[in-house]
């Protein structure tokens, strides 16, 4: 009798059912089960995400008090007025440029290898190619850029090649020309630029093979049969059908080059980019809101990137 009663007072406790409660309301509206699921990410996301672009956003219509060097409180368009200055538009232009030129070789790049992967590697290439694609990204990113400054060095491996090969006049031509060379590799924008590839190199790959794959083969073989030659075949059907992965790969090369300060800072001129002008002007010359201002301009440009990259259908292949 006692232990019937107790396992009777067990099952009826009005902690079993509280949660009997809740059990059937869940069941019977899935949808609020959800919402209690997603509260705590998407509360993270708009507290700490969210505000904190708002916060910026809101700092950039705020200026410096040139005599004080204090935040006047005052809406204004100041700040973005000064990002129209020669010296802080070339800081804009020039990182657009390098961000344009890195995704265009990216693409350059991984296409065939993608092309490769997607029609031809089975099994262990298969494996091989995400394992070579994948390995860069598992080290750590400084040790990659700093590995990349002695390769790039004066007296590094690059510049021994050159010399092995009797090259050392095309490297000189490179360095001595206008605006992308410098005294040596590691102090040029063409060091810069091939870091930069290197690094995003495979968020380019991987979202083309996916779109490659995607690619059904009895459209290459009508298109072979109906008497289209390779370059045609390629113009008119593959190339339309992996251009959303293609783009979908831009989306992280364009906007990680836009806003990397570290790369630029270890390999490269003193010219600044967007990265490492907020760094400065944040941190060294405390005006915050001309930092908040240049940050704002890669957050418009990727917002009518993404846009465009959408249209495309460009999110299907991420």
């Amino acid at each position: 009798m006692t232990s019937d009663a107790t396992t009777h007072g067990m099952a009826g406790s009005p902690r079993d059912g509280i949660l009997d409660r809740l059990s059937d309301t869940f069941w019977r509206r899935p949808r609020l089960f959800l919402a209690l699921l997603l509260a705590p990410p998407l509360l993270w996301l708009g507290v700490v995400y969210l505000g904190s672009l708002f916060a910026l956003l809101v700092h950039s219509f705020f200026s410096i008090d040139e005599f004080s060097g204090l935040i006047k409180y005052e809406l204004t368009l100041k700040s973005y007025a000064e990002l129209f200055r020669a010296a802080n538009f070339d800081i804009i232009v020039r990182t657009l440029t390098m961000a344009t030129s890195v995704t265009i070789a990216a693409a350059i790049i991984a296409f065939p290898i993608a092309y490769y992967a997607a029609r031809y590697a089975k099994g262990r290439w298969k494996a091989a190619f995400y394992i070579g694609v994948m390995l860069p990204l598992w080290s750590s990113y400084l040790v990659k850029v700093y590995a990349w400054k002695l390769v790039l060095a004066k007296e590094g491996v690059l510049s021994w090649l050159f010399s092995v090969f009797h090259m050392e006049a095309v490297l000189e031509l490179l360095l001595a020309t206008p605006v992308i060379g410098g005294s040596s590799l590691s102090f040029s924008y063409i060091g810069t630029f091939l870091v930069f590839v290197y690094v995003w190199l495979p968020f380019m790959i991987l979202p083309t093979q996916a779109a490659l794959e995607r690619v059904p083969g009895n459209l290459l073989e009508a298109s072979s049969d109906l008497g289209a030659k390779p370059a045609q075949t390629f113009r008119k059907v593959i190339f339309p059908l992996a251009l959303p992965g293609m783009i979908a790969g831009s989306i992280f090369t364009f906007s990680l080059t836009m806003g990397d300060y570290i790369i630029p800072q270890i390999i490269g001129t003193s010219r600044l980019f967007i990265g490492q002008a907020v760094y400065a002007q944040q941190g060294t010359a405390g005006n915050i809101p001309l930092a908040a201002a240049f940050t704002v301009v890669p957050v418009v440009i990727m917002a009518f990137y993404l846009w465009m990259a959408k249209r495309q259908g460009a999110f299907d292949a991420i």
